[in-house]
């Protein structure tokens, strides 16, 4: 067990003084850096004004600054915001309000959810029920409802024989086909926009959410996207669905949300989501769902900071610049040995490790490789917390081209390490 007795910037510091560089954004939330001055700065000054209220009856200003800030710059249609407090909750949320959607039309038979296959969308009951890793559902199958899964795009498990276009051509008829035989039941699809991140920062096509969105409409069913991991500009645009230009139904922000600082999370919701629910109070239409620190004032404020930083005029440029580092950066590990794949979107990268590279065959769950890599990280000063046999890279915005170069050269010699018997 590491004890962390600070961050600066890049780096967690052990209260033995040894600094680690944080590969892997703490979980991907560290936006920016930790203790990120303009958000340490927005925090202390909210904290002389409101520390919390409860958000039923009452609003205020951060709140409202929020709301008003992420419809901004959410995709075309989506113009009510509900507030939660982490990610797994945000997604139980969209689930309940997309059943309930449907049964305050009057269509109380589409209760069924489709995901697709490889996918995690969190850790509560709802959550890990329309999530595929193995790994999380297997010990918790009785309490959880069974989704439609359908076939992942991910370009990992593309056979040879395909080219992408035609891979991705065979998942789109899956779900058309899925959506042809149980769309009357299905209330909403749920996916993780070109990255599926706890599933093995796999990635795949924007076209297929551009599909999916099209078939979904055409069906009547809801089209969720979970940007929890992916949002705040990780996949080098704001939004991961903004590469498809598609606008969802329901979109889920989390983790980098407050620059990694607070819990926080929000939903948000297209107008005709929230007209369903508009009604006299005699309809028991509302949407009852709540938690004692939704839209906290102090995390809303870090929320608002850290979007306005992102829409920074300097940022842009800035952060393509990184992006493109990030794909050079996972690139070079493509001649290492027992490397099966490399692959990178915005500033997200992967090197998959594999027993058998021509077939992909993964080296045993058992071995443990990922983790010689990541002790070898911790060793040398840098945090690496590899998904089973991928070592990722996750990292804030801030890092430097030095730390960048360190970072690399640790997890190559620890990729050898761990593939060397």
């Amino acid at each position: 067990m590491v004890s962390i007795a600070r961050g600066e910037a890049s780096y967690l510091i052990g209260h033995d003084g040894r600094r680690y560089l944080d590969m892997i954004g703490s979980w991907w939330t560290c936006l920016f850096g930790h203790s990120h001055p303009p958000l340490v700065a927005a925090l202390k000054a909210q904290l002389d004004q409101l520390d919390h209220v409860l958000l039923a009856g009452f609003t205020h200003e951060p709140a409202v600054e929020l709301a008003e800030a992420l419809i901004a710059c959410a995709p075309a249609g989506l113009s009510r915001v509900f507030y939660a407090d982490n990610g797994s909750s945000a997604t139980d949320a969209a689930l309940k309000m997309a059943l309930h959607y449907w049964r305050n039309l009057g269509r109380e038979r589409k209760q069924r959810f489709i995901c697709l296959s490889n996918s995690y969308h969190g850790e509560t009951v709802g959550a890990l029920a329309v999530s595929d890793v193995a790994l999380y559902r297997e010990h918790y199958g009785p309490l959880l409802f069974s989704p439609l899964i359908v076939t992942t795009p991910d370009r990992y498990e593309q056979p040879p024989d395909l080219d992408t276009e035609a891979w991705v051509a065979r998942c789109v008829a899956e779900l058309a086909q899925t959506l042809e035989q149980h769309g009357q039941d299905v209330a909403a699809m749920i996916v993780e926009p070109l990255v599926q991140c706890a599933g093995g920062m796999r990635m795949y096509p924007e076209s297929y959410l551009r599909h999916a969105r099209r078939l979904c409409s055409e069906h009547e069913v809801l089209l969720i996207v979970d940007e929890i991991a992916v949002g705040m500009a990780r996949t080098g645009k704001m939004w991961g669905s903004s590469h498809a230009q598609i606008s969802p139904d329901l979109l889920l922000t989390s983790k980098a949300l407050t620059g990694g600082f607070l819990p926080l999370a929000a939903v948000l919701a297209g107008e005709h989501i929230y007209q369903a629910f508009y009604a006299e109070y005699q309809t028991r239409r509302a949407f009852l769902h709540s938690h004692s620190y939704s839209g906290n004032p102090i995390a809303c404020r870090a929320a608002v900071t850290t979007l306005n930083l992102l829409k920074a005029p300097e940022f842009a440029d800035a952060h393509a610049a990184r992006c493109a580092r990030m794909q050079r950066s996972v690139a070079s590990f493509a001649d290492l040995p027992h490397v099966a794949d490399t692959r990178s979107q915005g500033f997200i990268g992967a090197i998959e490790l594999a027993a058998d590279v021509s077939t992909k065959r993964p080296f045993a769950w058992q071995e443990r490789r990922g983790l010689r890599v990541y002790r070898h990280g911790l060793e040398h000063g840098v945090l690496l917390r590899p998904l089973g046999n991928v070592v990722y890279f996750f990292p804030p915005y801030g890092l430097s081209e030095e730390e960048f170069q360190h970072a690399e050269h640790v997890a190559r010699a620890g990729i050898l390490l761990a593939v060397a018997d």
